[in-house]
């Protein structure tokens, strides 16, 4: 898309800061207030259109803590276009920067977000579908500690908004998402529900503890043999050993979500029960001091050291040369030690 597009006359774009497989993401700025957006763009001749399709989504969506809000969508050119919040790094990234594993205090706090955000997409009768770190990005500024979720390209509504019953069961379903973190439901072909959702965020915060699963690195010739194979190494991991030298909750946290049946409302207090018991049991403050801030506060200290060959990549992060700016900020380090020495709680409630 051409750079110097304005769209409505109110955004110019600067530049391209990601991409995915239904589009690109551009930095958008605002002509009068100079503030920053992302745009999301997809060409209109695109055979298989997701776009219109996400910010229908995000309209359903709208006013919920971590959900992005949209500004404008609508056709530009030969594309369409969806100006919506700049957010910060994806978690994806941020375990990237922290050498892919992250400490246990910061997969709660940021597990009891992940669910509270899946609920609230629940609570609106729609299923996600493709959760993974990459669909999780932190704030910007003074949100830089609250986590959002994003991409609902592959979204789902499990209620028919007509007769408001739940969509049937069925079976023979290709796999939709992204197969790492695919529920083991998923993968056997059964229709998704709102338990395949949490069982995905559980997969997700064994993957931040011990730095891949069972089933990473798994190859074959075909796309298609691929997922068989994984979906053959997910039937003989059993949960015990997913939280093997883990605290118990984590196996309690998948024994709950496997006995969630097809139309059945997960219990999403006991699962973030089960998260604040290890936070207390650790006596973790919720000072929002993640793995990436106290990395990046390190840095911070020694960023005029000349740099080696070893942290040169982490220290063109901290600077920000990467295609989302999301490290939180000293002042930020205070905010969350003030709200933590507030609220005395485990729950974000973010």
């Amino acid at each position: 898309m051409d750079l110097e597009q304005t769209i409505v006359d109110k955004y110019r774009l600067e530049k391209r800061i990601g991409n995915g497989a239904f589009g690109d993401i551009y930095l958008a700025r605002h002509l009068t207030t100079k503030q920053k957006f992302a745009c999301k763009v997809e060409k209109v001749s695109e055979k298989h259109p997701q776009l219109k399709y996400e910010e229908r989504v995000y309209h359903y969506l709208k006013g919920g803590k971590g959900i992005p809000t949209v500004y404008f969508y609508g056709e530009v050119g030969d594309y369409y276009c969806m100006v919506m919040d700049l957010l910060g790094r994806s978690l994806e990234d941020l375990f990237c920067f922290c050498n892919k594993k992250f400490s246990l205090k910061t997969v709660l706090m940021l597990g009891d977000q992940m669910l509270q955000r899946i609920e609230f997409v629940h609570i609106n009768n729609f299923l996600h579908r493709d959760i993974k770190p990459d669909n999780f990005l932190m704030g910007n500024g003074k949100n830089s500690h609250i986590l959002y979720i994003i991409d609902f390209g592959l979204a789902k509504r499990f209620v028919d908004p007509k007769t408001g019953e739940h969509i049937p069961y069925r079976d023979g379903k290709s796999l939709t998402g992204t197969a790492r973190y695919a529920s083991l439901n998923t993968h056997i072909g059964q229709e998704q529900a709102r338990r395949d959702d949490i069982e995905s965020i559980a997969f997700v915060m064994i993957y931040f503890l011990k730095g891949c699963l069972p089933w990473q690195g798994v190859s074959g010739d075909t796309k298609e043999e691929k997922y068989q194979k994984i979906k053959e190494k997910k039937i003989d991991t059993p949960i015990t050993d997913l939280s093997k030298n883990l605290p118990s909750q984590f196996l309690k946290f998948f024994e709950l979500v496997r006995n969630i049946g097809f139309e059945d409302t997960p219990d999403y207090v006991a699962l973030r029960t089960l998260l604040a018991e290890m936070f207390t049991n650790k006596n973790f403050q919720n000072d929002f001091q993640y793995d990436w801030v106290i990395k990046a506060n390190k840095m911070s200290k020694g960023r005029y050291h000349s740099l080696t060959n070893d942290n040169r990549k982490t220290k063109e992060f901290y600077q920000g040369k990467h295609h989302y700016k999301g490290i939180q900020s000293k002042s930020m380090e205070r905010k969350g030690r003030k709200r933590a020495q507030d609220s005395g709680k485990f729950s974000t409630q973010a």
